[in-house]
């Protein structure tokens, strides 16, 4: 972080909420979602984020190098958190926003 023209060995990696992470490359951002679906933008080409390559098979290739960089493991929120945790549980589907199981129905709770 001293000099940002530095090359980087990794990219950067974020995780909201659990099972959600971004990985994001000079050129590229991919997401993977706690649900298993992708977004994936060329960040040169498309800066703002029109155009999603996730599903494209010529972008087959970016896509697994950056999916190699999604973390393996996934811990659930420290016990007792309750703030603006939204948890998905791959199994039975079930998406549980602050405690509260939503539907897929269901307006985006407040």
């Amino acid at each position: 972080m001293r000099d940002a023209s530095a090359p980087r060995e990794w990219p950067a990696i974020t995780t909201h909420n659990h099972d959600n992470h971004g990985i994001r490359t000079e050129r590229w951002r991919y997401i993977r979602y706690a649900d298993a679906s992708e977004e994936l933008y060329d960040m040169q080409a498309d800066p703002n984020e029109w155009m999603n390559l996730a599903g494209d098979p010529q972008s087959a290739a970016v896509k697994a190098d950056l999916a190699k960089w999604v973390p393996k493991v996934n811990k659930q929120p420290v016990p007792g958190s309750a703030q603006r945790i939204l948890l998905y549980d791959a199994a039975t589907g079930v998406v549980n926003w602050e405690g509260k199981d939503v539907g897929g129905q269901d307006p985006i709770p407040d």
